[in-house]
């Protein structure tokens, strides 16, 4: 497999790199960092909800979606991320979505170590100190023909300026997220007090990477990829894409509702499942869903499937044994998977009490 090792690239084209080879079908691990701070928002999230567009705008940061789920996060150089991408014919790969999340997870948690961080994975996705404190977080997706799986090792975490960028509803809880990422989000300077060299980094990432995938060839990146990411550039940076709606209705609080008129009501619910955050917004019509979106920071696969789900939960009673077996019945026959968000924590968000 090629490593294209990119170093510092300039803002959304540390992301957009690992799109272009996944459309054009090819296999590769990528080490890179942003030159300067992005703010990255998750595939099923709506952008305007949960970044403050305001403050990005004063403070020179971009703001762009990934193909990829998990939540909205802050990039910058002091970050190194590990992209790895793979076909999804390639037998030489589990097939299962939690086996692959294993399998990125022990490059990472190995780096860890040999940095002096006791680190661990912890399912779903993330690695973390013994103490608990996150030092990663996995995502992963289907883009083309292959599925692309992220991480990263946070060298220095800039927790202020994380909470800065999240949309809240006022300064005193926006001081309660800044205490919390200080909480539990950790790097290896906060762990050691040392901050090493980039290339010592790079260099236990491709080793470790290398005892699981085999040999590892580095590559320059080459103009055809290159192009391909300029492509991509001007669709994923597009108002069009960035502040494509996953909700039907709109409503800002964890749980909204509005009635329209008698016997019908336009509501928003959120829903804390294992794998993510769901969000949950319906036109209720008596005791019948008419219309719905669902929205949040889980990861799902494929991800364009999670249309199905909504299209097949029209019409459905508002119960939640009944919703569970619709959600099943649609997993089975399209091989869902979204790692610790189950048909039942869906149905749990659309019924959840008044």
């Amino acid at each position: 497999m090629r490593v294209y090792r990119l170093g510092c690239l300039e803002g959304q084209m540390s992301m957009l790199i690992f799109h272009a080879l996944a459309k054009m079908g090819r296999e590769a691990l990528i080490l890179v960092s942003p030159s300067q701070r992005i703010v990255s928002v998750g595939y099923f999230q709506d952008t305007d909800k949960v970044v403050d567009l305001e403050y990005c705008r004063k403070n020179g940061i971009s703001v762009m979606r990934r193909e990829i789920g998990g939540g909205t996060t802050l990039l910058d150089r002091n970050q190194i991320f590990f992209q790895l991408i793979v076909r999804r014919d390639n037998p030489e790969f589990p097939r299962r979505i939690s086996s692959l999340y294993e399998l990125i997870a022990g490059p990472c948690v190995d780096t860890y170590r040999a940095l002096g961080v006791d680190a661990s994975f912890r399912p779903v996705n993330d690695i973390v100190t013994k103490e608990g404190r996150k030092v990663s977080g996995l995502g992963g997706a289907d883009i083309g023909e292959c599925v692309v799986f992220v991480g990263n090792i946070i060298l220095d975490f800039d927790s202020r300026e994380m909470a800065n960028i999240l949309r809240v509803p006022s300064e005193k809880f926006r001081d309660k997220v800044h205490k919390s990422l200080e909480d539990n989000v950790s790097s290896v300077f906060k762990e050691t007090g040392t901050n090493p060299p980039r290339s010592e980094v790079e260099d236990l990432l491709i080793g470790n990477f290398a005892m699981r995938l085999g040999q590892l060839e580095e590559v320059c990146l080459d103009d055809e990829v290159y192009a391909k990411a300029c492509e991509l550039e001007k669709e994923m940076m597009s108002d069009d894409f960035l502040f494509r709606r996953r909700d039907k209705a709109a409503g800002d609080e964890d749980y909204m509702k509005v009635k329209i008129a008698t016997g019908t009501q336009v509501s928003e619910r959120s829903y804390k499942a294992p794998g993510g955050l769901i969000t949950v917004t319906h036109v209720i019509q008596g005791n019948t869903i008419e219309n719905i979106s669902i929205s949040g920071d889980f990861t799902f696969y494929p991800k364009n499937r999670l249309r199905d789900i909504e299209d097949a939960l029209v019409g459905v009673r508002r119960d939640i044994s009944d919703i569970e077996q619709v959600i099943s019945s649609v997993y089975h026959d399209l091989s869902i998977e979204s790692p610790g968000v189950a048909p039942l924590d869906f149905a749990q968000a659309i019924c959840k009490s008044d």
